[in-house]
């Protein structure tokens, strides 16, 4: 048992949780440095590590035959954590420098809420002992929410390289915003079959 929970696919997981605290801790930095593009830079670089450890962890428990039942409930808590502390920081920007403000704050609200929500029902249906497999549309929505966060993390340091760096990530999260809708619609509607029968 104790060999399960620290196998490696388990303790990338793991180091997937601790990343959410260095995030923050870069944002906590940025106003305090003299340079604030390095805790923009330091940001943006755990969070990338961390978000390929996502697709690592999955990979290689299968890959390994290494899954286990605290790999399986904390790796969806793991991405929301990580995914629900950014967008939050990036709305707390108050400076707007790269954050989430006026109407894409909307698009941040859904993907909130859509995770919230398909926990709920997940959680109801694994009662209920029915599983509901991930889309291959929803793979795509995880990506480019990922890649939309990425950008913004980066913000103005990216600006400062790339020109419309920070607009770039704004559309992304739309984009993801609007694919999140939909895969939510898919989960609902295969679910509400058991919860009727029910």
């Amino acid at each position: 048992m104790a060999k399960r929970a620290f196998n490696l696919p388990n303790m990338l997981t793991y180091g997937r949780i601790l990343a959410v605290p260095l995030v923050v801790l870069c944002f906590f930095l940025e106003g305090r440095l003299q340079s604030s593009e390095f805790a923009r830079w330091s940001a943006f670089l755990i969070f990338i590590v961390a978000s390929l450890t996502d697709y690592l962890d999955g990979y290689l428990a299968r890959a390994w035959q290494q899954t286990s039942n605290i790999g399986r409930m904390l790796d969806p808590i793991a991405d929301k954590l990580l995914v629900a502390t950014c967008l939050l920081l990036l709305a707390a920007d108050t400076d707007h420098r790269g954050g989430i403000a006026g109407w894409s704050l909307w698009a941040a609200i859904i993907i909130l809420c859509r995770e919230i929500l398909v926990s709920g029902l997940r959680e109801y249906l694994a009662e209920l002992k029915v599983s509901v497999p991930v889309t291959q549309l929803a793979k795509w929505k995880t990506t480019v929410q990922m890649v939309a966060i990425a950008f913004l993390l980066l913000g103005p340091a990216g600006d400062n390289i790339v020109p419309y760096w920070t607009q770039t990530g704004l559309v992304l999260l739309w984009v993801a915003a609007l694919l999140t809708l939909y895969t939510g619609y898919d989960y609902f509607r295969a679910g509400l079959k058991h919860i009727v029968d029910e």
